[in-house]
């Protein structure tokens, strides 16, 4: 697998299906900005009130034109037809829960003060990325916001500098270790 980010700030996201996993998916995906369809022909209320796109019918092949991500959270036999047709047109699938309908697969995902670690298992156990999720999430430092508004500054200054990038590292380890010692000095 190959791990990436994707930026869907103000693209077009197709969502297959109104159920509650359709439902779940909204949030993550309003809150990276993608302007959200959702088609099924039963809608949930929450998915009513979230403020997206619906479109009470079956899923047509033609719904996938214009999507940048698709996540398909229907019965196997839709997310097969999704896939089919996002397949024909290079479009990315998430089929929740349905690795053999999918082409992405989402997982386990902390999100801290501007850092993001995301964890996989290739779709086959779901319960293990949140496991691990929960994991990273209590290991993850508290003071991360202190440490990504140091690294803004480092790295600011050190391109000013023309610093190489394989120089920048053990600089960053030595400016959060400045960090903990300010700290530990105005005590």
């Amino acid at each position: 697998m190959f791990p990436a980010f994707l930026n869907l700030e103000s693209r077009r996201v197709l969502v297959v299906g109104g159920g509650p996993v359709a439902a779940s998916k909204l949030e993550s995906l309003l809150s990276a900005g993608a302007r959200v369809r959702v088609v099924a022909p039963d809608i949930r209320p929450e998915i009513e009130r979230a403020g997206v796109e619906i479109l009470r019918r079956e899923f047509q092949d033609a719904d996938v034109e214009g999507a940048w991500w698709i996540v398909a959270a229907a019965p196997p036999a839709v997310n097969r037809q999704v896939l089919a047709a996002a397949e024909a047109r290079r479009i990315f699938v998430n089929a929740v829960d349905d690795p053999r309908h999918a082409t992405a697969y989402l997982g386990g995902v902390v999100r801290r003060d501007g850092v993001t670690i995301a964890i996989s298992t290739d779709g086959r156990a779901p319960a293990l990325a949140g496991l691990l999720r929960e994991a990273l999430d209590a290991w993850l430092p508290r003071e991360i916001d202190a440490w990504m508004t140091a690294s803004d500054e480092a790295r600011r200054v050190w391109r000013e500098q023309g610093v190489p990038m394989d120089a920048r590292r053990p600089r960053l380890l030595e400016t959060l270790n400045k960090l903990y010692a300010d700290k530990a000095g105005s005590r």
